[in-house]
């Protein structure tokens, strides 16, 4: 893993989190020994520890605060908190480590499932807030194909947002270009960019199947 270069937040690029903490966090998450709820809390752990990477292009405003001894100059964000969504299911393990630190976030859920044989998504629900003009945070744990990711950019691109951010844990270097063959201004924050994408589609050396491991599923 490596530290984001200097110029790393601009539109459009890929930032992989060299972070000792979220290092560890991660080995143990492939471990197939891990049990569910370690896996659980590990990958709120790192939904909370990528947060600040995923944010940090955010617009800010200065405003005038009084402490209990004097005012001061501060800042707040500009419009606000991002909107979140999560891809579900897996998405929620990483939505949940966001919300530790923006607990007052709307929240949209786009659910989608792929299939097995032709590695095609297929939509089943979607629950957005109001997009248009907000800087937008999607989460999901891996970026695979891409193909799940793509389908739902595509239903948050359709409201016009002001900026949008994937998250994830891994992502296959296939994944990250049919992301941004589809979505170049997406800026993709993860915690590891892998090898490559097996002959099923599944990451390598990945984590396995993140839905199952998160809800002892499969």
């Amino acid at each position: 893993m490596t530290e984001p270069a200097p110029d790393a937040t601009g539109p459009g690029q890929v930032i992989e989190v060299g972070h000792p903490l979220i290092a560890d966090k991660l080995t143990r998450l492939r471990d197939h020994r891990t049990t569910t709820g370690e896996f659980r809390t590990l990958i709120n752990d790192i939904g909370t520890l990528l947060t600040p990477a995923a944010t940090s292009h955010l617009p800010s405003v200065q405003t005038e605060v009084t402490t209990p001894l004097t005012t001061t100059e501060g800042s707040v964000l500009e419009g606000g908190l991002p909107v979140l969504v999560s891809i579900l299911r897996a998405g929620n393990g990483l939505l949940d480590g966001v919300l530790r630190v923006m607990h007052d976030a709307d929240v949209g859920f786009i659910g989608m499932y792929r299939d097995e044989a032709t590695l095609t998504p297929h939509e089943y629900v979607v629950r957005l807030p109001v997009l248009a003009g907000r800087q937008v945070l999607v989460t999901d744990p891996m970026l695979a194909t891409g193909h799940s990711a793509v389908a739902a950019l595509d239903l948050v691109a359709a409201q016009g947002p002001a900026g949008v951010v994937f998250m994830c844990l891994v992502a296959a270097p296939e994944g990250i270009a049919e992301l941004h063959a589809h979505h170049p201004d997406v800026r993709i924050v993860t915690a590891a960019i892998d090898s490559h994408l097996n002959d099923v589609g599944y990451i390598v050396p990945g984590l396995g199947d993140a839905g199952d491991r998160l809800y002892g599923t499969g």
